[in-house]
């Protein structure tokens, strides 16, 4: 029977892990996350499946601690799989598997290497992703691919949907991959480096918009920080304003000095200077939803400026 190791977080890792044990993989340890109390998790606990199945887990702080390598050596497995494991894994864990160490990435490689591929794809305004399974190197998702599945970003999807796409997608890739890495038949493609792109972390006060943006990159902005994540917004005289949606509207004016938000024709909208308008449907100010109706009492007047 093949035997792994599996580190895996999020729906990704819960995905690729049930895949593993659907095509009875003998799973050793999973080796995971505790949840960040001041993260929203509104995604499936990989813990929560693997002590169901009767799998030993593990959340380490530092899975390259000495004594941590020494534990997964001794589970001795054919193969090391990470399935979005937030932690880089060192030399001394990629040779303990006989059969090669292989991670799950939410982009189509070599593009959006790095962290959270997914919303800056968006961000970039990408009409297309995906999954894909490749071998690890000690650089981050650097190693040959084995498998990549592409899936649509349409103009309006937000990054969660679009996550929900390429979590399938991730399934769906490591299904059809792992028989022939179980046999050694796989064939592994190097990647491209001129087509390189890498990309780090985001934080909460990374989705301050920048109003110099055209409509389009405000929209895709927003679109792709929306709930679950923190979100894009914009402060004005010390009162947070959150764009949570927004919707592109047709046509486009001459280029404007300033962005305005305000109210028209029943909806809330963003003149963004550029000359094209979004509808914003869903913002907050100062923490509450508003209306259009409500709108006036809300901004202490008709219109903001955004500079």
């Amino acid at each position: 029977m093949t035997s792994a190791v599996v580190f895996a977080y999020h729906d990704v890792g819960v995905r690729c892990l049930s895949v593993l044990l659907d095509r009875g993989v003998d799973v050793r340890l999973v080796v995971t996350h505790d949840d960040d109390p001041s993260e929203s998790i509104w995604f499936a606990s990989v813990a929560a499946l693997a002590r169901a199945r009767g799998i030993p887990v593990a959340a380490p702080r530092d899975p390259n601690a000495p004594e941590f390598v020494a534990r997964v050596a001794a589970a001795a497995p054919d193969f090391l799989f990470s399935f979005y494991y937030r932690h880089m894994l060192s030399r001394a864990l990629l040779v303990i598997p006989t059969r090669g160490a292989y991670n799950m990435h939410g982009s189509l490689l070599p593009r959006y290497r790095g962290r959270v591929p997914i919303n800056w794809a968006i961000i970039h305004g990408e009409t297309e992703t995906g999954a894909t399974l490749h071998a690890m190197t000690e650089k981050p998702d650097n190693g040959a691919i084995v498998v990549q599945k592409a899936v649509p970003i349409g103009p309006d999807d937000t990054a969660r949907e679009v996550f929900e796409r390429v979590t399938a997608a991730a399934g769906e890739a490591l299904d059809a991959a792992l028989p022939a890495l179980v046999a050694g038949t796989a064939p592994h493609f190097a990647q491209d480096r001129a087509l390189a792109s890498y990309f780090g972390g985001r934080r909460p006060e990374d989705g301050r918009i920048d109003f110099a943006w055209p409509a389009r990159r405000i929209h895709d902005f927003v679109r792709a920080l929306t709930r679950p994540y923190p979100g894009a917004f914009a402060e004005v005289g010390g009162t947070r304003l959150n764009f949570w949606r927004t919707r592109r509207t047709a046509g486009a004016a001459p280029p404007r000095a300033a962005a305005v938000l305000g109210v028209a024709d029943g909806a809330i909208l963003l003149e963004c200077r550029d000359g094209g308008t979004l509808e914003v449907t869903d913002l907050e100010i100062g923490g509450r939803a508003v209306q259009a109706g409500d709108f006036a009492a809300a901004a202490g007047g008709s219109r903001i400026v955004l500079a």
